[in-house]
């Protein structure tokens, strides 16, 4: 793909952290006007096209990790703890805006100087609980004035192109499945495609506890369900395939089998990728997947559910990077899958 697609990158630097996914969920039902749209109660947004069986859910998670402040000093520093997984590492000295009630605010993550730590101190890797965050606020007072405890912060970065279609930027992870479910539904509108249901999802709290989906795969009852999200790239120096497998950038989607997706999914989707033309790459789960496929194929009473992932290198991080030509693959994947479902589809096991 030459450009990244505007959704794409207008999703991208949306500040929209575990909880606070309201402005970005906002952009994705605009964005699925097309179809019939419906929420449910902790707000992750569904988009529907068709009330013929089988119904197929696609679900990625619009939430990214993030910070909340916890408690502003005398001196005006916010102290904050984490909202899903970081790597304290990286915080520091990163630029972050903090979501406050009248705006953004800007700040930076600081620490106690390299220059000022003892010996000891400099050969430990620094924790959470040492890093503030610098608005430059003066006292408290002025620092209130901006900033309430309990307002959510992200890390300020930009989607950047790189290099062979690259692209990086925050909150790849998973503004991407979001995205790959909304457009894959877009295009089996356009295209007429249709003969089953589609319901794209954009679930929330996935960083936190897999939550947005358990309620909306309950809400929505699908026959069967994807999941779509990122997978770690395994071209990167230091990653493991023996571990993990290879699924290099631009090798397409990976399609996951194991202990708890549904074979017959899979198989279809293998298919469909075979006969599409679509280049992919197989992986494999012995125990739960880390995704929000845990929580959905335990929905009402077991929803068959596949578990498809764009390669991702530097996940939770400021530059997560993931090749545009893996997101338009996975799209083309879901919407030819989703088009060749019928109602004598067998999923049982």
């Amino acid at each position: 793909m030459s450009e990244t697609p505007e959704l794409l990158d207008k999703l991208l630097r949306i500040p929209a952290p575990s909880g606070y996914e309201t402005p970005a969920a906002s952009l994705w039902r605009e964005q699925a006007s097309f179809a019939s749209i419906s929420t449910d109660g902790i707000g992750s947004s569904i988009a529907r096209l068709g009330e013929a069986s089988p119904l197929l859910a696609v679900i990625g998670h619009i939430d990214e990790i993030g910070l909340v402040v916890r408690h502003i000093d005398e001196k005006g520093f916010l102290w904050f703890a984490p909202i899903g997984g970081w790597d304290p590492q990286i915080l520091v000295g990163q630029r972050v805006e903090v979501l406050g009630r009248d705006g953004p605010v800007l700040g930076v993550v600081g620490r106690k100087p390299l220059h000022l730590l003892d010996a000891e101190a400099r050969k430990k890797v620094v924790e959470l609980k040492a890093l503030h965050i610098d608005i430059g606020a003066a006292d408290r007072d002025e620092a209130a004035g901006l900033v309430r405890v309990g307002d959510a912060a992200v890390i300020a970065s930009e989607p950047l192109r790189l290099a062979g279609g690259r692209t990086i930027s925050r909150s790849m992870d998973n503004r991407l499945g979001a995205y790959v479910a909304l457009e894959a539904l877009r295009r089996c509108h356009e295209r007429s495609s249709l003969s089953a249901s589609f319901a794209a999802i954009a679930a929330v709290q996935e960083e936190i506890g897999l939550y947005g989906a358990r309620t909306s795969s309950f809400a929505t009852e699908p026959d069967l369900a994807i999941v779509v999200d990122v997978t770690h790239a395994t071209d990167a120096p230091s990653i493991e395939e023996k571990e993990l497998g290879t699924h290099n950038l631009g090798s397409g989607p990976v399609i996951f089998r194991g202990a708890t997706l549904s074979p017959k999914v899979f198989e279809l989707l293998v298919e469909t990728a075979e006969e599409a033309g679509i280049e992919h790459t197989v992986g494999a789960t012995g125990n739960s997947t880390g995704t929000d496929a845990d929580a959905v194929q335990f929905a009402r009473s077991g929803i068959p559910t596949s578990l498809v992932a764009i390669p991702l290198r530097y996940m939770h991080s400021p530059v997560e990077m993931a090749d545009l030509a893996d997101v338009e693959a996975t799209v083309e994947l879901i919407a030819a899958f989703a088009a060749r479902l019928d109602g004598d589809l067998d999923l049982s096991r």
